[in-house]
């Protein structure tokens, strides 16, 4: 279909999201994989990346769309347990690296950023006492994210 991207594999230097993990793995399923971004200023940000390299969400198909988002949901419920943020940040947008992948990521009042987005220009200084104290959560974050992504991956699925 014209304007729709095929699946590849990538390749040496391609894409940064086909050649690496692009973070600390968290999660790897056949379709999917969850890393931790490791964003400075951001102790909880998550990237849900597609395993095939597409760059628009319409490239998947229909039954493609709702297994990424079910993973998308599983993750932002994982941190809205866990660390209880003011907000979850949803966004897939792919102008720099155009490889399918959403980011997840838990918002505080308190970050340097909010209420604007993660990439507008900081609103007030970062407070590292409080990102040091999410930070010592992400562990057990971490382990109710693969708790519950292998419960459904054991529902089928892959």
């Amino acid at each position: 279909m014209p304007g729709m991207s095929a699946p590849t594999t990538g390749g040496a230097g391609a894409c940064p999201l086909c050649d690496s993990d692009a973070g600390a793995l968290v999660w790897r399923g056949a379709k999917l994989r969850v890393i931790h971004a490791q964003e400075a200023g951001f102790p909880a940000f998550y990237r849900v990346i597609w395993v095939d390299h597409v760059a628009e969400f319409s490239d998947l198909s229909p039954a493609d769309r709702q297994h990424c988002m079910e993973a998308v949901t599983l993750v932002e419920q994982a941190l809205r347990e866990q660390l209880a943020p003011a907000k979850i940040n949803l966004a897939s947008l792919g102008n720099v690296v155009p490889h399918l992948h959403w980011h997840v990521i838990a918002r505080y009042e308190w970050d340097s950023h909010f209420p604007a987005p993660v990439w507008a220009h900081p609103q007030r200084e970062c407070d590292t006492a409080r990102e040091t104290l999410v930070a010592e959560r992400l562990p057990a974050l971490h382990a109710l994210m693969r708790e519950r992504l292998e419960r459904w991956a054991d529902l089928g699925e892959q």
